[in-house]
């Protein structure tokens, strides 16, 4: 009569009770919930009360009506329009200047040259720069210096431009770097040339990276402030721009204008404002989001 078999003992089950033993693991694990769980606390307070105090004035005669002196006929078409032109223009200068910058820097720039690793150096510093320094930079260089474009829509356009940028170009060479090498080395195996891999192979794989980057990078953008109230953002405009060179206001100037004003019937104007930008800056990321996953590649 044979032995029945022996269980046989698992080695991890030993080191999980450890773990689970373990108290100052567990109290480590809590505070991050606790902290997670008042984050998203404060964070629900905060847009609930928002959408609670916005919420009479969530609709069309917002986006119909100009800023008025009378809180009851206030709106914010102007800031709208001024924040759709002055994002149009910055990705029109971002999108080609980051992602070429990101193609030479990661692919083209010989590693070992001083004015390549100044350059690398100088944009990992730029990224960290707040954004009241571009905004000085713009009224001394581009509103008022050699350029003296003046307070118009492509002024705020180029000083978003320079504030974004970093970013932009950090996030291409990332998506850049992430595609494998043996794809290139195929590439170049088959005959191709430096130039046909990198825009046939190497930029199609880095584009759901790439897009991201730009999407989140103008989501900062079209949430900013200070520096655009440097550069001559109006707080009190009735007409829409026209163009590059026209006078300008946008959302995150208009709504501080309102919040600041003594009638309570302002802040809620204000309140369904933010709902907007709010929603906006949520499309923005649900785009990134989907783009990521729509083109990501399995290698």
């Amino acid at each position: 009569m044979t032995a029945p078999p022996r269980p046989v003992a698992r080695p991890d089950r030993g080191i999980r009770a450890a773990r689970r033993l373990d108290p100052r693991e567990a109290g480590f694990q809590g505070l991050l919930l606790l902290s997670f769980g008042l984050g998203v606390v404060v964070l629900a307070v905060l847009l609930i009360q928002v959408i609670v105090q916005g919420w009479p004035r969530l609709n069309l005669d917002l986006f119909r009506r100009f800023p008025s002196s009378l809180p009851s006929r206030a709106g914010a078409q102007s800031a709208i329009f001024g924040t759709l032109w002055v994002i149009g223009f910055t990705a029109l200068f971002t999108v080609p200047l980051g992602v070429a910058a990101g193609i030479y820097l990661e692919e083209y720039a010989d590693k070992q040259r001083w004015y390549n690793r100044l350059v690398e150096l100088n944009i990992q510093n730029l990224a960290a720069v707040p954004s009241i320094i571009y905004g000085i930079l713009g009224l001394g260089f581009i509103v008022r210096g050699p350029l003296k474009f003046g307070f118009v829509v492509i002024s705020a356009a180029l000083t978003l431009t320079l504030l974004i940028l970093p970013t932009v170009i950090l996030a291409s060479r990332e998506a850049i770097r992430a595609v494998p090498m043996s794809i290139r080395l195929a590439s170049l195996a088959l005959g191709a040339t430096k130039w046909q891999t990198v825009s046939r192979q190497v930029l199609p794989s880095a584009v759901p990276g790439i897009a991201t980057g730009i999407i989140l990078a103008l989501s900062r953008a079209i949430g900013e402030a200070a520096p655009l109230v440097l550069l001559g953002g109006l707080t009190f405009i009735t007409f829409n721009p026209t163009g590059a060179f026209s006078p300008f206001t946008v959302m995150p100037i208009q709504i501080f204008n309102y919040i600041e004003r003594p009638q309570s019937e302002y802040r809620v104007v204000a309140a369904a404002m933010i709902v907007v930008l709010l929603a906006i800056l949520l499309l923005m990321n649900s785009v990134a989001i989907w783009l990521r996953n729509r083109f990501r590649q399995e290698w």
